[in-house]
């Protein structure tokens, strides 16, 4: 089975599960769930925003949300990494090595590449998805494409 149409056979499934569910979390565990179990990714999680209610001018930080795999960093600034950088750019980040990218931020060494997208809601981000692998080049517009149609159903 290719890789797309792994894709399209999981949407139906993550939809199937989420529907009807109204508590976020239980919504973004199971998705996680089914992404890390199908594709074998070496990490896949969410990332939450939380405002920063101090001081306006600074937008906050994400938080460490449900995932699969090993430990992960439980605070990402924004615009800091590729996660903090999805956030701040408001669109999908890919990065084929991320020992290329500037300012990743490490929370493995044994991460080779990435992929990030950002959820919304009322059009503003209050999520990420981050999933890593162990492997260089890993992520494509296939899975962005698909990622990011379900980043319309949560």
């Amino acid at each position: 089975m290719t890789k797309e149409e792994q894709y399209q056979s999981v949407l139906p499934q993550i939809k199937s599960l989420i529907s009807g569910e109204t508590d976020l979390i239980a919504n973004m565990a199971n998705m996680v769930a089914v992404l890390h179990e199908t594709f074998g990714f070496w990490w896949t999680g969410f990332y939450r925003v939380v405002p920063n209610t101090n001081d306006p001018v600074q937008p906050g930080e994400l938080v460490l949300g449900p995932f699969q795999g090993p430990i992960a960093c439980t605070r990402i600034p924004y615009n800091k990494g590729v996660c903090g950088t999805a956030w701040a750019k408001q669109s999908t980040v890919v990065v084929p090595d991320v020992h290329l990218f500037p300012g990743h931020i490490a929370c493995s060494s044994l991460s080779k590449s990435e992929i990030v997208v950002p959820f919304f809601k009322d059009g503003q981000v209050f999520a990420v998805l981050d999933i890593d692998s162990a492997e260089l080049n890993t992520f494509d517009e296939i899975d962005q494409k698909y990622l990011e149609l379900l980043a319309d159903s949560l």
